[in-house]
């Protein structure tokens, strides 16, 4: 289900590098809910949220309205059957910028051991992030702002957020680099 931005996105993107997170991956842990309860530094960091502000917040905290639903959906039917996910994300920092990672998201149980196709033993989800090649970035870019603009276009009672974003996606270039 869409859901309204946390913040207003600028549409401008962030780096690993320009965050001095080059090979540093990016962690949350979350309850079955998607609730995080682990946030590492580095997440923290190129989120420009605080523990404080993720602790106990849907990870969906960081999503970005040009994501496109079925992505996550795919992704969540994926994990609470005890399966492996990986994808490509962008993310909604707290001020405004976007980030991609590859996303690695992997079942866990309450010890935080991998639980593989075993969803009655599954206690929650790690996720480990990584900064994506610019060929990927690319891909999913184009691949993403088709399938969230055609998601947007089916919808039958658009949101004022989200008819700003079928508007925006309209403008955006046709490379994912030009939003730097």
């Amino acid at each position: 289900m869409s859901r309204r931005p946390n913040v207003t996105p600028l549409w401008k993107e962030a780096t690993f590098e320009e965050e001095g997170l080059d090979a540093r991956a990016l962690v949350t842990r979350t309850d079955l809910k998607g609730i995080i309860t682990f946030a590492s530094k580095a997440y923290r960091d190129m989120t420009k949220y605080s523990k404080q502000e993720l602790i106990g917040e849907s990870h969906n905290i960081v999503r970005h309205p040009f994501m496109p639903e079925i992505a996550f959906k795919e992704m969540w039917n994926t994990i609470q059957k005890g399966q492996h996910w990986n994808g490509l994300v962008m993310n909604l920092r707290k001020d405004g910028k976007h980030y991609w990672v590859d996303v690695h998201v992997d079942p866990i149980d309450e010890e935080g051991n991998f639980v593989s196709g075993e969803a009655d033993k599954i206690a929650g989800y790690l996720a480990v992030r990584r900064e994506p090649t610019r060929d990927e970035v690319q891909k999913a870019y184009e691949l993403y702002k088709a399938l969230r603009k055609d998601e947007l276009t089916k919808k039958a009672n658009l949101k004022d957020w989200e008819k700003e974003t079928l508007k925006k996606l309209d403008t955006l270039p046709e490379k994912a680099d030009e939003l730097k």
